[in-house]
């Protein structure tokens, strides 16, 4: 594994998509996304072969499941939403093991489901396989504006740093002998979150200071081009290829 800034995302390996070009797995991940998107939701079994796609892709990058599991605990808030839409959504009533709930809700979360995990197993897959840097390159070499390149570059190299600060500040509250056991424990915890917002904040006031001090102008350097072969534009493109004609075929049935 790496050990830079944000490298916590990304893990070594020798694997075809390891050995892509950044922009063309970004691209790749990208169109591959919207066209799973485009997929109506009631083709569950499209979408299911696509979620399937997904799968292969993460086993394609060779990163052992412990790497590739906890990073899924970003899809819980849809999770929940999913579960929760069937008994919310209005609608023809269809009755599901003891419970009646609503047909359109039901549709409509398991096409949620099957869509959000696959597009977080293909972000997984291009977040284990592409350092952070390259990332950084990437974006620039897809003339994403500056502003943009700036923000995710930040995000990427200073993520570690307020995680660290959030640690400090748990091991801080424990060894104090706080425990979040009841609800009396959230002005605690709003409190502590407050204070790392704050934290965070004058740290961005203090590097942005550094970095004009030092003859920043606002616009990142420009790095060495990146290069792409046609093999690896098939490569990169062919989930996404597979699922636009997926998306396509559905569409034009009747």
């Amino acid at each position: 594994m790496g050990s830079g800034p944000g490298e916590h995302l990304h893990v070594e390996g020798d694997s075809p998509l390891h050995r892509l070009p950044a922009h063309v797995k970004l691209i790749g991940l990208v169109a591959f996304v919207l066209a799973v998107v485009a997929v109506p939701s009631p083709a569950h079994a499209v979408l299911a072969g696509l979620l399937l796609l997904a799968v292969g892709l993460v086993l394609a990058t060779r990163v052992p499941a412990r790497h590739v599991l906890p990073r899924l605990a970003v899809e819980t808030p849809f999770a929940v939403f999913a579960l929760v839409l069937p008994f919310v959504a209005v609608g023809p009533q269809v009755e599901l093991g003891p419970v009646s709930v609503s047909q359109t809700g039901l549709t409509a979360a398991v096409a949620l489901l099957l869509k959000g995990t696959t597009g977080v197993l293909a972000a997984v897959a291009f977040a284990v396989t592409t350092r952070p840097r390259d990332l950084v390159r990437a974006l620039q070499h897809l003339r994403v504006p500056d502003p943009l390149v700036l923000i995710a570059s930040f995000m990427v190299r200073y993520v570690d740093v307020v995680a660290d600060q959030l640690r400090r500040m748990k091991v801080a509250r424990a060894s104090r002998g706080f425990s979040a056991r009841s609800v009396r424990a959230w002005p605690v915890l709003a409190a502590g979150t407050g204070a790392l917002f704050i934290r965070s904040y004058e740290r961005g006031e203090r590097v942005h200071l550094a970095m004009v001090s030092r003859g920043w102008t606002g616009r990142m350097p420009m790095t060495s081009p990146l290069t792409a072969t046609r093999r690896d534009w098939a490569t990169g493109l062919a989930p996404a290829l597979v699922a636009a004609v997926a998306a396509a075929t559905v569409m034009m049935v009747p």
